[in-house]
């Protein structure tokens, strides 16, 4: 059984690679490759896309075995993804802003010969 904190990063690695494909026009990602691409085991992918799909954040393809044969966003996923970018990107702004602000007071306080 996996720790609590596998399994969340297993299903945050499911939903970063699913972002991905969306954003280079691949809407759904084939089961194998995504397997393949996080190098899950079949049991932890099948527990995270079965999380994510109750959640409502993806579409799953079940084949037999109860193996994902097809994945995707769904548009709550997406929107979530897209959330979690722009949170990011005002985080890497306010830290160049602070960065910047550190420059110029450490350039101030230094003495011109």
């Amino acid at each position: 059984m996996t720790k609590l904190r596998e399994r969340k990063n297993n299903r945050t690695a499911v939903l970063r690679s699913l972002y991905r494909a969306v954003e280079h026009n691949r809407p759904e990602v084939i089961g194998t490759e995504l397997r393949s691409e996080l190098g899950m085991p079949d049991e932890d992918l099948s527990a995270a896309c079965t999380y994510l799909a109750d959640e409502g954040l993806i579409s799953v393809d079940w084949t037999s075995h109860h193996t994902p044969a097809a994945v995707s966003l769904t548009h709550e996923g997406i929107r979530l993804m897209e959330e979690q970018e722009e949170e990011q990107e005002e985080q890497r702004q306010e830290e160049r802003g602070g960065e910047r602000e550190h420059r110029a007071a450490v350039d101030e306080a230094q003495p011109n010969y």
